[in-house]
């Protein structure tokens, strides 16, 4: 049975590169190999949160929930996860999905309106984007379950933000993981707001990693700005669902530096000098800071990581601006395995209707 002091997570989140970009004292910070592969990632992150917003301005998007300064969460969940693993992002998690090797115009055409899911699930092992809060955390605790009973390594790690938390299906993928031990890992992005909606205004709570303690579910904090500790705190995480120990809650303390969406006006709910102390923790400027002091990052490769960077944005800009032909057929294609036949009577019937209407 395991203790409540064992379910408890640290009372300050872990944190192992300080926002100077200076190592912790007694801390053991992951290699630099490591440290610039997340580096890279966190480059072309940020880049295509600044591209897919401006694609939204273009009216190329419908609309872009920007994960401006929780790139590093994103990064860090897709680089602990190993290739027979799974993926579940929400609808802000774009730049998670990218860097497990998706390819971005395939995601952020759920954005733009063509398609539910632009990319195969099975084949990248990540499941679709989900926009109602916390749904996806059931299908992410029933992939983890049927993998353990089918006696397979996989870990599933579910991304939600912390007003699904709030949510009546938090709870019910939470207790069912662990009494189940299911494998796999809540990761909690905590950008202490649910739209307008304060933190405070959502749980009295000492954390949100406390709440693992009502389900037997082992909770744990972490600096959700430093990539460090995330790939310390999140691939230990891992590594212990995988080794049948149960799943896991992580909640990562970060902040949304821009506005909900681009229909949202953040100056509404909170100030600009609130912001203004986030940027100084930005995940990116920390982790750069902190390998160019040990000489790890130097200016040639920082500019091979923008210049790939560019390449993405340019690749994703030319893939949005496409304009697709719409194919009326596809109403039905993607609905079951195989077509019903009371699918196989509308598309018959709309299939019908359009060559009508094109002998007119």
């Amino acid at each position: 049975m395991t203790r409540d002091l064992d379910l408890l997570p640290s009372e300050e989140p872990v944190r192992l590169v300080d926002p100077s970009g200076t190592a912790v004292t007694g801390a053991t910070v992951p290699a630099d190999d490591a440290l610039l592969t997340a580096y890279a990632a966190l480059v072309v992150a940020r880049r295509l949160n600044d591209q897919a917003s401006a694609l939204v301005r273009q009216g190329r998007l419908a609309v872009y929930p920007s994960s401006h300064g929780q790139e590093a969460c994103q990064v860090a969940a897709a680089l602990v996860l190993g290739p027979e693993d799974w993926l579940f992002p929400t609808y802000r998690d774009t730049a998670a999905i990218v860097a497990r090797g998706v390819d971005p115009v395939e995601v952020l055409v759920l954005l733009k309106g063509d398609w539910h899911s632009g990319y195969d699930p099975v084949a990248t092992r990540v499941a679709p984007q989900a926009t109602p809060l916390a749904t996806q955390l059931l299908h992410a605790v029933g992939v983890a379950h049927a993998a353990r009973l089918k006696g397979e390594q996989t870990v599933v790690l579910a991304l939600c933000g912390d007003g699904a938390t709030s949510e009546g299906d938090f709870h019910e993928a939470l207790n069912f993981a662990a009494v189940f031990r299911a494998p796999v890992v809540f990761f909690v992005q905590n950008n202490e707001y649910a739209i307008s909606v304060p933190l405070a205004r959502q749980t009295a709570a000492p954390s949100i990693a406390h709440k693992g303690v009502g389900y037997g579910v082992p909770g744990e904090r972490v600096d959700g700005n430093d990539v460090a500790a995330l790939l310390t705190v999140l691939g230990a995480a891992v590594d212990r669902a995988r080794a049948g120990e149960g799943p896991q809650l992580v909640e990562a303390h970060t902040y949304r530096m821009q506005a909900h969406t681009n229909a949202d006006d953040a100056s509404r709910y909170r100030e600009d000098a609130e912001v203004a102390a986030w940027v100084e923790r930005d995940p990116l400027t920390r982790l750069e800071a902190y390998l160019r002091a040990r000489g790890a990052l130097t200016d040639e490769l920082a500019t091979s990581y923008s210049e790939a960077a560019e390449a993405v944005a340019a690749h994703t800009r030319d893939g949005l601006n496409r304009d697709v032909e719409p194919r009326p057929d596809d109403l039905f294609a993607h609905v079951y395995a195989e077509r019903t036949p009371q699918l196989a009577e509308q598309a018959a019937m709309l299939a019908d209707e359009i060559e009508r209407e094109a002998a007119l």
